[in-house]
């Protein structure tokens, strides 16, 4: 039993590491990275490892998403007041 949860959570993991990668919205990319850590979190507890499952959890599933959509939000402000910039001028 304990095997055939193994591969269920690697399968996961694995899906859910190349939807990453295949993603080019970065807020949507942001959402599935944020998946991806839970679903690290969820293989890390099967493999009886739960202080690294609880790490994945508050790194890879909250503060790594938030950096992210933190930054497109700020780039895309840059980007709409530099365009206001340049029509003024």
């Amino acid at each position: 039993m304990t095997d055939a949860l193994i591969v269920i959570a690697l399968l996961l993991t694995g899906l859910t590491a190349t939807a990453a990668a295949l993603t080019r919205d970065p807020v949507r990319q942001a959402a599935v990275l944020a998946l991806l850590g839970l679903c690290l979190a969820v293989l890390f507890t099967v493999l009886q490892a739960p202080d690294v499952a609880l790490s994945q959890l508050g790194v890879g599933s909250a503060i790594t998403p938030l950096l992210i959509l933190l930054t497109v939000r700020r780039v895309r402000r840059d980007e709409h007041s530099d365009d206001r910039t340049d029509r003024s001028e």
